[in-house]
Protein backbone atom coordinates (compact mmCIF):
# COMPACT_ATOMS: atom_id res chain seq x y z
CA UNK A 1 0.00 0.00 0.00
CA UNK A 2 1.32 3.23 -0.96
CA UNK A 3 1.52 6.43 1.18
CA UNK A 4 -1.32 8.18 -0.31
CA UNK A 5 -3.34 5.22 0.54
CA UNK A 6 -2.76 5.32 3.98
CA UNK A 7 -3.10 8.86 4.36
CA UNK A 8 -6.83 8.08 3.62
CA UNK A 9 -7.44 5.77 5.36
CA UNK A 10 -10.50 6.25 7.81
CA UNK A 11 -9.18 5.51 11.50
CA UNK A 12 -10.65 2.36 12.63
CA UNK A 13 -12.28 3.52 15.67
CA UNK A 14 -13.78 6.25 13.71
CA UNK A 15 -15.51 3.91 11.24
CA UNK A 16 -16.78 1.38 14.61
CA UNK A 17 -18.32 4.35 16.14
CA UNK A 18 -19.32 6.34 13.39
CA UNK A 19 -21.39 3.27 12.04
CA UNK A 20 -22.93 2.41 16.05
CA UNK A 21 -23.62 6.55 16.03
CA UNK A 22 -25.91 6.38 13.15
CA UNK A 23 -28.21 3.18 14.34
CA UNK A 24 -28.35 4.77 17.60
CA UNK A 25 -29.65 7.64 15.98
CA UNK A 26 -32.29 5.85 14.65
CA UNK A 27 -32.94 3.75 17.03
CA UNK A 28 -33.63 6.24 19.94
CA UNK A 29 -36.89 7.47 18.53
CA UNK A 30 -38.64 3.79 18.56
CA UNK A 31 -37.08 2.81 22.18
CA UNK A 32 -38.72 6.28 23.55
CA UNK A 33 -42.28 4.90 22.81
CA UNK A 34 -41.87 2.69 26.55
CA UNK A 35 -41.14 4.46 29.68
CA UNK A 36 -38.49 2.10 32.10
CA UNK A 37 -38.66 2.57 36.13
CA UNK A 38 -35.33 3.02 37.46
CA UNK A 39 -35.60 3.12 41.32
CA UNK A 40 -37.45 6.35 41.78
CA UNK A 41 -36.55 7.80 38.45
CA UNK A 42 -39.78 7.39 35.52
CA UNK A 43 -37.70 7.82 32.12
CA UNK A 44 -38.59 6.99 28.52
CA UNK A 45 -35.53 4.56 26.98
CA UNK A 46 -34.89 6.74 24.12
CA UNK A 47 -32.32 8.01 26.69
CA UNK A 48 -30.57 5.14 26.59
CA UNK A 49 -29.34 5.61 22.60
CA UNK A 50 -28.81 9.49 23.27
CA UNK A 51 -26.41 8.67 26.29
CA UNK A 52 -24.57 6.59 24.06
CA UNK A 53 -24.94 9.47 21.27
CA UNK A 54 -23.14 11.79 23.67
CA UNK A 55 -20.51 9.33 24.80
CA UNK A 56 -19.47 8.61 21.06
CA UNK A 57 -19.39 12.43 19.82
CA UNK A 58 -17.14 12.93 23.00
CA UNK A 59 -15.39 9.79 22.35
CA UNK A 60 -14.68 11.02 18.93
CA UNK A 61 -13.61 14.34 20.12
CA UNK A 62 -11.00 13.17 22.52
CA UNK A 63 -9.89 10.85 19.91
CA UNK A 64 -9.96 12.95 16.28
CA UNK A 65 -10.85 16.12 18.00
CA UNK A 66 -13.26 18.75 17.69
CA UNK A 67 -13.91 19.03 13.74
CA UNK A 68 -14.08 15.78 13.43
CA UNK A 69 -16.61 14.83 16.22
CA UNK A 70 -18.94 17.89 14.91
CA UNK A 71 -18.81 16.57 11.56
CA UNK A 72 -20.03 13.37 12.87
CA UNK A 73 -23.25 15.21 14.36
CA UNK A 74 -24.03 16.34 11.18
CA UNK A 75 -23.79 13.25 9.30
CA UNK A 76 -25.62 11.91 11.67
CA UNK A 77 -28.68 13.81 10.41
CA UNK A 78 -28.51 11.84 7.47
CA UNK A 79 -29.73 8.11 9.17
CA UNK A 80 -31.96 10.38 11.47
CA UNK A 81 -34.01 11.87 8.70
CA UNK A 82 -33.73 8.97 6.39
CA UNK A 83 -35.32 6.93 9.31
CA UNK A 84 -38.22 9.11 9.78
CA UNK A 85 -38.85 8.86 5.75
CA UNK A 86 -38.77 5.79 5.95
CA UNK A 87 -41.48 4.65 8.71
CA UNK A 88 -43.39 7.42 7.32
CA UNK A 89 -43.75 5.62 3.82
CA UNK A 90 -44.16 2.20 5.85
CA UNK A 91 -46.99 3.65 8.04
CA UNK A 92 -48.79 4.90 4.53
CA UNK A 93 -48.36 1.32 2.76
CA UNK A 94 -51.59 -0.95 2.99
CA UNK A 95 -51.22 -3.26 5.92
CA UNK A 96 -51.25 -6.90 4.98
CA UNK A 97 -54.79 -8.41 6.45
CA UNK A 98 -52.85 -11.54 7.49
CA UNK A 99 -50.76 -9.38 10.14
CA UNK A 100 -50.70 -11.05 13.42
CA UNK A 101 -53.39 -9.29 15.10
CA UNK A 102 -52.13 -7.55 18.16
CA UNK A 103 -48.78 -6.65 15.62
CA UNK A 104 -51.16 -5.00 13.53
CA UNK A 105 -52.57 -2.60 15.91
CA UNK A 106 -49.56 -2.12 17.64
CA UNK A 107 -46.85 -1.09 15.09
CA UNK A 108 -48.92 2.42 14.02
CA UNK A 109 -49.09 3.15 17.97
CA UNK A 110 -45.27 2.67 18.44
CA UNK A 111 -44.04 4.12 15.49
CA UNK A 112 -46.27 6.83 14.38
CA UNK A 113 -45.27 10.24 15.93
CA UNK A 114 -46.78 13.54 14.36
CA UNK A 115 -44.67 15.98 12.80
CA UNK A 116 -44.26 17.95 15.79
CA UNK A 117 -42.60 15.68 17.50
CA UNK A 118 -40.28 14.58 14.60
CA UNK A 119 -39.32 18.54 14.29
CA UNK A 120 -38.73 18.49 17.66
CA UNK A 121 -36.48 15.23 17.63
CA UNK A 122 -34.45 16.73 14.75
CA UNK A 123 -33.98 20.01 16.48
CA UNK A 124 -33.14 18.85 19.62
CA UNK A 125 -30.61 16.01 18.90
CA UNK A 126 -29.02 18.62 16.97
CA UNK A 127 -28.43 21.37 19.33
CA UNK A 128 -27.81 19.00 22.13
CA UNK A 129 -25.16 16.73 20.08
CA UNK A 130 -22.98 20.17 18.99
CA UNK A 131 -23.31 21.51 22.44
CA UNK A 132 -22.20 18.29 24.28
CA UNK A 133 -19.09 17.81 21.69
CA UNK A 134 -18.67 22.29 22.39
CA UNK A 135 -18.69 21.99 26.19
CA UNK A 136 -16.69 18.40 26.14
CA UNK A 137 -13.60 20.15 23.92
CA UNK A 138 -13.65 23.24 26.06
CA UNK A 139 -13.47 21.83 29.31
CA UNK A 140 -10.17 19.95 27.76
CA UNK A 141 -8.66 22.90 27.65
CA UNK A 142 -9.16 22.58 31.77
CA UNK A 143 -5.89 21.78 33.76
CA UNK A 144 -6.31 18.66 35.83
CA UNK A 145 -9.90 18.12 34.04
CA UNK A 146 -10.43 14.15 33.95
CA UNK A 147 -11.87 12.89 30.75
CA UNK A 148 -14.57 11.14 32.94
CA UNK A 149 -15.80 14.74 34.78
CA UNK A 150 -15.55 16.64 31.37
CA UNK A 151 -17.83 13.68 29.77
CA UNK A 152 -20.35 13.76 32.74
CA UNK A 153 -20.55 17.78 32.94
CA UNK A 154 -21.05 18.11 29.36
CA UNK A 155 -23.59 14.83 29.01
CA UNK A 156 -25.60 16.34 31.71
CA UNK A 157 -25.73 20.03 30.58
CA UNK A 158 -26.25 18.82 26.72
CA UNK A 159 -29.30 16.55 27.52
CA UNK A 160 -30.84 19.37 29.76
CA UNK A 161 -31.12 21.40 26.68
CA UNK A 162 -32.06 18.11 25.02
CA UNK A 163 -34.97 18.20 27.11
CA UNK A 164 -36.02 21.74 26.65
CA UNK A 165 -35.79 21.81 23.23
CA UNK A 166 -38.05 18.68 23.13
CA UNK A 167 -40.76 19.15 25.38
CA UNK A 168 -41.05 22.62 24.92
CA UNK A 169 -41.48 22.28 21.07
CA UNK A 170 -43.57 18.56 21.33
CA UNK A 171 -45.83 19.78 23.97
CA UNK A 172 -46.24 23.50 25.13
CA UNK A 173 -49.96 24.30 24.33
CA UNK A 174 -50.82 20.41 24.63
CA UNK A 175 -50.20 19.25 28.06
CA UNK A 176 -48.80 20.90 31.18
CA UNK A 177 -44.98 20.69 30.60
CA UNK A 178 -43.33 21.85 34.03
CA UNK A 179 -43.00 18.49 35.92
CA UNK A 180 -42.62 16.75 32.54
CA UNK A 181 -39.40 19.17 32.35
CA UNK A 182 -38.47 18.37 35.73
CA UNK A 183 -38.87 14.73 35.63
CA UNK A 184 -37.13 13.99 32.33
CA UNK A 185 -34.34 16.82 32.96
CA UNK A 186 -33.33 15.01 36.52
CA UNK A 187 -33.09 11.87 35.08
CA UNK A 188 -30.82 12.73 32.60
CA UNK A 189 -28.57 14.35 35.04
CA UNK A 190 -28.55 11.35 37.00
CA UNK A 191 -27.99 9.03 34.16
CA UNK A 192 -25.27 11.44 33.19
CA UNK A 193 -22.90 11.22 36.05
CA UNK A 194 -23.90 7.26 37.02
CA UNK A 195 -23.43 5.87 33.31
CA UNK A 196 -21.04 8.38 30.84
CA UNK A 197 -17.72 8.06 33.39
CA UNK A 198 -18.12 4.61 32.69
CA UNK A 199 -18.91 4.44 29.09
CA UNK A 200 -16.56 7.19 27.94
CA UNK A 201 -13.66 5.20 29.61
CA UNK A 202 -14.72 1.74 27.65
CA UNK A 203 -15.13 3.59 24.34
CA UNK A 204 -11.89 5.92 24.56
CA UNK A 205 -9.86 2.92 25.67
CA UNK A 206 -11.73 0.81 22.68
CA UNK A 207 -10.75 3.31 20.34
CA UNK A 208 -7.21 3.34 21.30
CA UNK A 209 -7.27 -0.52 20.88
CA UNK A 210 -8.35 -0.30 17.98
CA UNK A 211 -6.32 2.31 16.23
CA UNK A 212 -3.55 0.87 17.86
CA UNK A 213 -4.34 -2.60 16.05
Amino acid sequence: MNETSKTNLIPRSLFVFAVLYGGMTCIAGILGAKQVALGPLAVESGIFPFLLLVVLSSSVSELHGRDVANRLVRFGFIPLITAIILIQIVLALPTDPGMYEPAKEAFPIILSQGARLMFAGIIAYGVSQFLNVYIFSRLANMKGAMLTLRAAIASALSQVVDTLIFITIAFYGERPIGQLLLGQGSAKVVLSFLLVPFLIVFFVKLGRRLDRD
